[in-house]
This record gives C-alpha cells, sequence and structure tokens, in this order.
C-alpha cells in the first residue's frame, strides 16, 4: 500500500465534478502535510515524498527542503549543491511495524576556498547526525531504555517494541548522553573507595543531603581534591567538606574486631 499518491479515479468516484484534476492536486498535498505532521510533529524543514507499507516494515521517502547548508569546517552558508544519495535510517516503530526513513541527502560545496573541506553533506537537525544510522528520536527512545533498564534487559525490551539492538550498543547510547547539571551541594562528603582493595584505592564525593555520588577522582591525595575543587568555584564557596575522617569511618588497612560464630578473629577492613 503507498500512501500519499492518489490516482484520478479514486477522486472521480468521490467527487464527481469538473475540475478533477484540482481535487486531486489538493487531496494529495492535504494528504502529504498531514502525514509530515503525523511522521515529523517537531521537525519543519522535512517533506514527505511516499509512505509504502507493508505488513513487516513502513517506508519513508523525504528530503530536506531548506535551500542550502551550514558548512560544519567555516561555518559559511552554501547554496552550491554538489551531488546527493540516498540516506537509510531506522526510526521508532509505528503500529507494530519497523519504520525506514529513506533520506535524500544533498552534498553541497564549501564556498571558501581556505576551508578544509570542499564538500560536506548536509544534517537535519532533530532528524540525523553524521555518520548515525537511527533517527535522533530512535536514538533518544534507546538511550532512555537504557537508562532504566541497562543493558541485556534494556535490549530485550527494545525487542518487545520493534527494535532489534544488541547490549553494547545500548550502553554506548548512555554513555554519549551529556552529563546532566548538577546544582552544587550545601554539604559534600569526602571519601576513599577500593578499586582494587589494598592495592588501588580512590576517592568518591557523595553529596550528604541528596545521597548521591557527586564524582570520582582516580586516587585519595589531597592535591587531586584541591584540583577539583579549583575548576569549581562556586562549589568552594557554598559547600562545606565532610572528610572520612569526621564521618569515623576505619582506614584501609585498620585493624578492628570481628566476631564470627566459629569465636573471636581480627580483620583487616
Amino acid at each position: 500500500m503507498v500512501v500519499g499518491r492518489v490516482g484520478p479515479g479514486e477522486v472521480a468516484r468521490n467527487w464527481p465534478v469538473p475540475g478533477g484534476v484540482w481535487l486531486t492536486v489538493r487531496l494529495v498535498e492535504e494528504v502529504v502535510l498531514r502525514l509530515e505532521e503525523l511522521l515529523f510533529p517537531s521537525i519543519a524543514d522535512v517533506a514527505v515524498l511516499s509512505v509504502a507499507v507493508n505488513d513487516e516494515a513502513a517506508r519513508i521517502e523525504a528530503r530536506s527542503t531548506v535551500a542550502g547548508a551550514i558548512c560544519p569546517g567555516c561555518g559559511s552558508w552554501s547554496r552550491r549543491i554538489h551531488s546527493s544519495y540516498l540516506r537509510f535510517l531506522a526510526d521508532v516503530p509505528s503500529g507494530g511495524r519497523r519504520v525506514a526513513l529513506c533520506l535524500r541527502v544533498r552534498r553541497f560545496l564549501c564556498p571558501v576556498i581556505s576551508c578544509g573541506r570542499r564538500t560536506f553533506a548536509e544534517q537535519v537537525p532533530g532528524l540525523t547526525r553524521r555518520y548515525g544510522r537511527r533517527t535522533e528520536r530512535l536514538r533518544s527512545t534507546l538511550a532512555a531504555v537504557g537508562l532504566a533498564l541497562a543493558g541485556r534487559a534494556g535490549a530485550r525490551m527494545a525487542r518487545v517494541f520493534g527494535v532489534s539492538v544488541s547490549r553494547s550498543t545500548v550502553l554506548r547510547l548512555v554513555d554519549a548522553l551529556p552529563d546532566p547539571e548538577v546544582p552544587a551541594p550545601r554539604v559534600v562528603g569526602v571519601h576513599e573507595h577500593a578499586t582494587r582493595k589494598g592495592r588501588h584505592y580512590g576517592t568518591v564525593l557523595v553529596d550528604v543531603e541528596s545521597r548521591r555520588p557527586v564524582d570520582l577522582l582516580p586516587d585519595r591525595e589531597a592535591s587531586s581534591l584541591a584540583a577539583w575543587l579549583a575548576k569549581r568555584p562556586g562549589w568552594r564557596r557554598s559547600a562545606a567538606i565532610v572528610h572520612r575522617s569526621s564521618l569515623k569511618v576505619p582506614r584501609p588497612g585498620h585493624h578492628r574486631r570481628c566476631r564470627w560464630r566459629t569465636g573471636g578473629i581480627f580483620g583487616t577492613t
């Protein structure tokens, strides 16, 4: 089934009036506009050419309607088209069917001679990115699943709604997310943690009030903590530092008495 192409015979059955060609064009335009609002609600510069649907998948042919593009190398605006090609992207499934976006992408010539890029391909903001094989909304959906369920469970949940993806891909999408903006805590707890007990130790910084980790330092030296605070002058002024010594946490190698059912022995923590 192809949506977006209406023959004159269908229009003549529904509207048997003179000027059937004009009605056909008007009907096709209305269908295309509704498809664009349905498929790309937040993207204004994409035109839908056709939609082909079968029992397993839906194929959407589209193109960008912007007259030019900005060179990623020098930031110059270009309208000179060098060539074009088809780009295939996976999109969020719809109605239990896989959705494949067939996007006509233009390659532009950079107008600046000194620019290192002679040609560059256009990107549609909110829809594509360089070397991406998924649309931005599918990437954000898989990243949200990965944040909630992590790798293996996230990959299994993605298969439920029709996206075949590996756990490594889910974790890679989560790792590519930008770090969230963390407000300056009022009280920061500083404690050491073991990456390998008895050999390698680091420093963990915790928001004492919310009990959430703030950052991890690769060692437990005071100079590392001072350098970390120097990069965040606002935090240093507004936060009180609580060291592990004031929290009464035993140091590595400190001996304390451990009581076991078999008798009293000395352990090392």
